[in-house]
């Protein structure tokens, strides 16, 4: 099919089974309450409970900034990624000649080529969407930040209710971010495509690996090991 053998169709599934896999181990799964990402999230909802304790919300506003920015970065970085990828079309038949010349990379077609440089691109574009909509959910946030009650309201129900909001709206942009970046890391395991299955293998499991540990076992999940103080 299109030049691809069987073995290139067995790596692929097993690249769509680790990201599908990974995204059920750090989401959804019985284990997920330990990712680095989800205990983030409970520092997220504190970062807001201390906001509501306070008038003056400047240096709040500026930690939103902050990642505000780095999601813009990469959404930028994401556009300049899909332009580059779809440029590899417009070189194809010199491509395919460097690739043919290497010994330790199998014939590739040129219709082969190709889909597998739409399949990147198209992993680029997943990720500018996901990047964009955090963006958007940052700029969402910002604003219930502002329109949360000041610190000397007396109304529990309306200060709850403005904590809860602004504390999701956060969480979904930092979840659509992550995602983001998980298609960046997916995107580095599929360049290995272009160096045969065989490679597509390993590049895959060693970035299904990477981060996984850094969700569970990384030095920045052990952070919330420590013993907290009296």
């Amino acid at each position: 099919m299109l030049g691809f053998s069987n073995l290139d169709l067995i790596a692929f599934a097993f690249f769509a089974f680790a990201w599908i896999g990974y995204h059920y181990a750090v989401e959804l799964g019985p284990h997920a309450a330990r990712t680095l990402n989800m205990r983030m999230n409970l520092r997220r909802a504190r970062w807001i409970g201390e906001a509501m304790a306070r008038d003056n919300r400047i240096v709040d506003t500026q930690v939103m900034n902050g990642l505000q920015n780095g999601t813009a970065f990469f959404a930028s970085t994401s556009l300049i990624a899909i332009g580059g990828t779809l440029a590899l079309l417009q070189s194809t038949e010199r491509v395919v000649a460097i690739f043919s010349d290497l010994p330790f990379v199998p014939p590739t077609q040129r219709a082969e080529w190709e889909m597998k440089v739409i399949g990147l691109a198209i992993i680029f574009g997943y990720a500018f969407f996901k990047f964009a909509w955090s963006y958007r959910l940052f700029n969402y946030c910002v604003i219930l930040l502002g329109a949360l009650p000041s610190a000397r309201s007396k109304d529990e129900t309306a200060v709850a209710h403005a904590v809860h909001e602004t504390v999701e709206m956060n969480i979904a942009a930092g979840r659509h971010f992550n995602r983001g970046q998980r298609a960046f890391f997916f995107a580095l395991a599929y360049l290995g495509w272009f160096l045969g299955p065989l490679s597509f293998l390993a590049f895959t499991f060693s970035v299904l690996v990477a981060m996984y540990r850094r969700q569970f076992a990384s030095d920045a999940a052990r952070v919330f090991s420590y013993p907290s103080r009296p």
